[in-house]
């Protein structure tokens, strides 16, 4: 059966359903879309992975790396394997070396996986012409505008603890420092987000 890379274009709050997130999936060098409703806590463990952020205790998925590595395995690939009734099904491919094993998982614990170890992401032909949207030209345009002046994703279910005018080029870099070890500390990962772009336009 074909197998169709992916690549992760965007996550932001399900219109649809309150508390959960929409995570984007896009056909690598094609216009289709597939979109997977995924909850509030792996929407959380994808968007810190994304933007490199280390929490100060190891997220489930962290845990699962540590282990893995510990018995020198590796995961391989994700593949979104299946689709009944609408409900997605992944598989992570893992091997250590010798032999390849699949473990059955949700797309959206399989994916915060595979991002930890820089593992492609792939589906089949069947499930994206089921599933897939796809996006005519103007409408590929339209996505590409919103992206560039899009904010990022609130992750955590509270109020952004970032007042509005908030600015933090007036602060030092180590004031700026001190506030992202705060941040991290009290698991604010947006707010941690734009600390560290901050302290990445200074170096």
């Amino acid at each position: 059966m074909k197998k169709i890379k992916l690549e992760i274009l965007g996550l932001s709050s399900s219109q649809s359903q309150t508390g959960s997130f929409a995570l984007v999936l896009g056909e690598a060098n094609g216009k289709r879309r597939l979109p997977i409703i995924i909850g509030m806590f792996e929407a959380q463990a994808i968007a810190i992975e994304i933007e490199k952020i280390i929490p100060n205790r190891p997220m489930t998925h962290d845990l699962f790396k540590a282990f893995a590595n510990s018995f020198h395995f590796h995961v391989e690939e994700i593949v979104i394997s299946d689709l009944k009734e609408g409900v997605f099904f992944a598989k992570i491919i893992c091997t250590d070396g010798l032999k390849k094993t699949e473990l059955d998982a949700r797309p959206s614990d399989a994916i915060a996986i595979g991002l930890r170890f820089d593992a492609p992401i792939s589906t089949y032909e069947n499930i994206l012409a089921e599933a897939g949207i796809v996006l005519t030209d103007e409408e590929e345009d339209e996505q590409k505008e919103k992206a560039e002046t899009k904010q990022e994703p609130k992750i955590k279910g509270k109020k952004d603890t970032t007042k509005k005018g908030d600015d933090f080029k007036n602060y030092s870099v180590d004031k700026l420092n001190e506030l992202l070890k705060d941040a991290i500390g009290k698991e604010d990962y947006e707010r941690a987000a734009k600390l560290r772009d901050e302290l990445g336009k200074r170096n």
